[in-house]
C-alpha cells in the first residue's frame, strides 16, 4: 500500500506543508539464542533494508498497526510482546515535495507463521536475517533492531537534552 488514504486526504487541504506523522518500526524475530533471526525488507523506493515500517492508522493501537504492516508487507504474521522504543525520525522532504516528520514507534514481535515475501509491493524483497550475518543497513536502522532486541524491560527512548 502506498500513501494511505488519510494523509492524501490532509495532503488536500495542507498541500506539501510539514506533517506530524506517528510510524512504527516492526522487528519480527524467530528462533532463539544463536539461532535468532530477524526478518528484514528491502524497500522498492530507496532499495533499503529496514525491518518492516509503516503509518498508524488513525483511531489504531500502534502494537496493531506494528503486526498489521508486518502482514501487509511482507506477508508474515506475527504477534506484539513489547514496545522496545521511542524515537523521533529527522524531518524527510519526499520527491513530490510532501513534508514529513515522524515519531516512531519501535515494537517487537514474535513470528507466527507466513512465509516472507514482498507482499504489497512496498518493498521488493523479505526475509530472514541472522544477527551476525545482517546485510548492509543504515546504523538508524541497526539501532532500531538492538533497541528492540535489548532485554530491558523498559522502552528506550532516543532524545536529545535541552537541559543539559
Amino acid at each position: 500500500m502506498a500513501t494511505p488514504d488519510f494523509i492524501l486526504a490532509l495532503r488536500e487541504k495542507i498541500g506539501h506543508m510539514p506533517l506530524w506523522l506517528t510510524g512504527v518500526t516492526a522487528v519480527v524475530t524467530r528462533g532463539h539464542g544463536p539461532d535468532l533471526e530477524v526478518l528484514l525488507v528491502t524497500r522498492a523506493d530507496t532499495g533499503a533494508v529496514t525491518p518492516v515500517t509503516g503509518i498508524v492508522d488513525p483511531g489504531e493501537h500502534p502494537a496493531t498497526a506494528a503486526a498489521r504492516e508486518t502482514l501487509e508487507e511482507a506477508g508474515v504474521r506475527a504477534r506484539p510482546v513489547r514496545m522496545a522504543g521511542v524515537g523521533v525520525t529527522d524531518p524527510m522532504t519526499y520527491p513530490n515535495g510532501d513534508r514529513s516528520q515522524y515519531i516512531d514507534l519501535i515494537f517487537r514481535l514474535e513470528y507466527l507463521d507466513g512465509d516472507p515475501w514482498p507482499a504489497d509491493g512496498e518493498n521488493t524483497a523479505a526475509g530472514w536475517h541472522r544477527l551476525d550475518a545482517l546485510p548492509e543497513m543504515t546504523d538508524e536502522m541497526r539501532r532500531r533492531i538492538e533497541t528492540a532486541l535489548a532485554e530491558s524491560p523498559a522502552a528506550a527512548f532516543e532524545f536529545s537534552e535541552p537541559w543539559s
